[in-house]
């Protein structure tokens, strides 16, 4: 009798392992996107990596790109990555490039808020204001998003330029 009652104990145990390991499984099918960040210096009609650069100077542009990998289990939906753009530079207008079904957003508050055409306000000779366009030299941060998942396996690219000052 006691054998039986050690069995099932037993029994109920490692029923219980298998179950909390299936629901561990479960959890671990997710994305695991990996970002990598690489920049380069247009000089003397080279592209030259930032870290052998050496001293930058004012005028010289800088490439930003943004590649990231999808190397999870799983899709990774509503994706978003995010682009600083370093003080002492200024974002070059248009430069901004995504690969993929991606929407492009700026910010102009270091990263607080974000929009596709962000406006300052201007005041006008009457004495009034109104919203008119920031100038790209305003913007802190591009945001890319995008509207379809990173599967698995797959990756998607940003790029931008900058300037500096």
């Amino acid at each position: 009798m006691k054998l039986n009652k050690h069995r099932a104990l037993i029994l109920s145990s490692l029923a219980a392992v298998v179950i909390t390991s299936s629901v561990f499984a479960m959890w671990a099918v997710r994305p695991e996107v990996k970002v990598v960040l690489t920049g380069t210096v247009e000089r003397e009609n080279q592209a030259i990596e930032i870290d052998k650069a050496g001293l930058l100077n004012p005028g010289e542009v800088l490439n930003w790109t943004i590649l990231s990998h999808n190397a999870g289990n799983a899709p990774a939906h509503n994706y978003k990555t995010v682009g600083e753009i370093p003080q002492g530079t200024a974002y070059v207008g248009g430069s901004a490039k995504a690969g993929g079904n991606a929407t492009i957003f700026f910010s102009i508050d270091q990263g607080k808020t974000y929009s596709t055409k962000p406006t300052i306000e201007q005041k006008q000779p009457d004495g009034s204001y109104r919203q008119v366009p920031a100038p790209a030299t305003m913007y802190t941060h591009i945001r890319y998003e995008w509207n379809d998942p990173l599967n698995e396996g797959k990756q998607v690219s940003a790029m931008y330029k900058v300037r500096v000052k």
